[in-house]
């Protein structure tokens, strides 16, 4: 046996009666998987979240910035990742301020996700980029157009109707009538800003939980509570005080 050879192997002996050994039990990458709870910026936002986490449906109202789209796609991102929920749809109905779908290319879904992205991205940024692709591939995350939703019905979901004064209240019927056992609604909107030529299915929501007492929390933004920029704000105010 060559000198070489003894050398490394006394080298090797001294090494394992010394070396530390390390357990790897994975903490490290369950810490880093540890966020924190999303905060609220406002009473406004501090009411939405309470409503969010003790109410299996919830409305909530009011102007651009306030956060209504982010807190609801966050808060369904949690309920993800806790694996409360195995699916998280996310929907609105086909009015948009600018051209038709129809104009966009690729398939009804691809159509669809331009509209989405804003809900999409809070969600991608709340469990990664890599957990989001690998649940939309799944089928766990869906962007689905409000044209489709007839027929469906969810069972252990989050759903997200945004730009819900879009809806007529024959639409929001249909969709109120698909939620099944163990799901979270969110039923976002701004009766001001609805570009139908007829009744808004958010105004009749509104009116039967008013008038029936029905036990779903209505949460309220105003323009004090706009929280995305100084600019986002003081434009939605001028927009209001010129009722436009």
């Amino acid at each position: 046996m060559s000198k070489h050879v003894n050398k490394k192997r006394r080298r090797n002996a001294r090494s394992s009666g010394t070396a530390e050994i390390i357990e790897l039990h994975g903490s490290k990458f369950e810490i880093e998987r540890l966020l924190p709870p999303i905060k609220a910026l406002n009473a406004a936002q501090a009411e939405y979240l309470d409503a969010l986490r003790s109410s299996p449906q919830v409305v909530v109202l009011g102007p651009a910035g306030t956060g209504k789209t982010w807190i609801a796609a966050n808060h369904a991102a949690d309920l993800y990742r806790q694996r409360q929920i195995s699916k998280i749809i996310l929907t609105r109905p086909n009015v948009p301020c600018g051209r038709s779908l129809g104009f966009f290319p690729g398939s009804l879904e691809d159509k669809f996700a331009p509209w989405a992205a804003p809900i999409a991205d809070a969600i991608k940024e709340r469990i990664g980029a890599a957990a989001y692709n690998i649940a939309l591939k799944n089928g766990d995350i869906e962007l689905v157009p409000f044209e489709v939703m007839r027929g469906r019905s969810w069972k252990q979901a989050f759903v997200l109707l945004d730009e819900a004064q879009n809806t007529t209240p024959a639409e929001i019927k249909t969709f109120l009538t698909r939620v099944g056992e163990d799901c979270n609604v969110v039923i976002n909107g701004d009766v001001s800003q609805c570009d139908l030529d007829q009744a808004s299915g958010l105004s009749t929501v509104l009116h039967l939980i008013r008038s029936r007492s029905l036990p779903v929390p209505v949460i309220e933004f105003g323009l004090r509570d706009i929280v995305r920029s100084g600019l986002c704000a003081m434009w939605v105010r001028a927009f209001e005080e010129a009722s436009i």
